[in-house]
């Protein structure tokens, strides 16, 4: 594999249009590893399921297509597109219901499956411990570090028995911030121990419980990097593999996100993730911000920047997660497998226990 290749496996990325767009056909020959899939993408099952086979034929390879299906208010395929929606978490952490929340992964996953998607970034396993967090709320389990390890790595078992791949997010923890890392670069003075009884117990479960994937937080924790977001971060990254024994691919969050994007040059952000421990690049919008990410990532492993060895390694990590990466769907059998009785069934079942109260931690 030449080189050009090699580094732009390492993108995965979106793109505007309910049909392949010329732009992400490009991208695609040059040979990114994965498609993010937004609610700008989508008009309804039937043509998500077209989508999704066309970029995959037009791949000729293994294509890992992705989307950020959690339920609640993150949930890009919904009822009006013919799917089964997922209340937020936050009920099933109230629930407390570990066997549920192995179902409704699988629920999930079934789902995305009939459509071709490969990857769900779920479940979110960032601790809800600041009322006033903008953008975790009640995406989060719980504000209990054990509840959120233990119903987190429940839902992606679920979600990975089904064939999609998990991904928990955002490590080493979104949940304590005030502001959105959308927007702007979070700060936290969270020191190691108190990261290591609240922020990284829920990784260590996903880990532990094999998780394919953990993303990145774009979020300063000033005690171990007082300049660099975690995505940018050599120690703190070092945490997933060292603490938390993750041993999947680790995952950035959107580098055209304002947390990096405002302050960061995609040039230096690019091979300054991988180089930090980051496999897997979302680039998720903007064509020429994608291709740059690729010529940079080359022109760093040209120049000694990006060693040899860590693009080898990241390589490794998109080829297992490429694994994943299904055949397009049968497109007359996939409504079928879409808002089943069954899955309904779940959701109600989800409501019943919440209103029952009935809590079977006993926590």
């Amino acid at each position: 594999m030449d080189l050009d290749r090699q580094v732009a496996g390492l993108l995965c990325v979106g793109f505007d249009g309910t049909s392949p767009s010329p732009e992400v056909l490009e991208l695609i020959r040059r040979g990114v590893g994965g498609v993010i899939l937004f609610a700008r993408n989508l008009v309804d099952a039937e043509q998500v399921a077209a989508l999704v086979g066309a970029l995959k034929r037009a791949a000729g390879r293994p294509l890992l297509i992705s989307i950020d299906q959690e339920g609640g208010r993150v949930a890009r395929l919904r009822a009006g597109h013919g799917f089964t929606e997922l209340p937020p978490m936050r009920r099933l952490g109230e629930a407390g219901d570990e066997r549920l929340a192995f179902d409704l992964g699988a629920l999930l996953g079934r789902e995305l499956r009939a459509v071709g998607i490969d990857q769900d970034y779920a479940p979110v396993v960032d601790v809800d411990t600041n009322p006033r967090n903008p953008v975790i709320g009640d995406r989060a389990f719980s504000a209990d570090p054990e509840r959120v390890g233990r119903l987190g790595a429940a839902l992606a078992r679920g979600l990975q028995s089904a064939g999609v791949a998990a991904c928990a997010k955002h490590f080493p923890g979104h949940g304590d911030t005030s502001q959105d890392s959308h927007l702007v670069l979070p700060r936290l003075p969270h020191p190691l121990e108190r990261l290591r009884s609240v922020e990284l117990p829920p990784f260590t479960a996903l880990a532990r419980a094999g998780v394919a994937a953990v993303m990145t937080a774009h979020v300063v924790f000033e005690p171990l990097d007082p300049v660099r977001p975690a995505t940018l971060s050599p120690p703190v990254l070092r945490l997933l593999r060292e603490t938390c024994g993750f041993e999947g691919a680790c995952v950035s969050d959107d580098l055209e996100m304002g947390a990096i994007s405002a302050t960061v040059a995609i040039e230096e952000a690019a091979p300054g993730a991988v180089a930090a421990g980051v496999d897997q690049l979302l680039v998720c919008r903007t064509p020429a911000l994608q291709h740059r990410a690729i010529d940079a990532l080359r022109r760093a492993v040209e120049g000694g920047q990006l060693p040899a060895a860590r693009l080898g390694e990241a390589s490794r990590q998109v080829a297992r997660l490429l694994r994943w990466a299904g055949p397009p769907a049968e497109l007359g059998r996939v409504r079928g497998s879409l808002r089943t009785a069954e899955h309904l069934a779940l959701v109600e079942r989800l409501g019943e226990v919440g209103r029952a109260g009935r809590d079977p931690t006993g926590g």
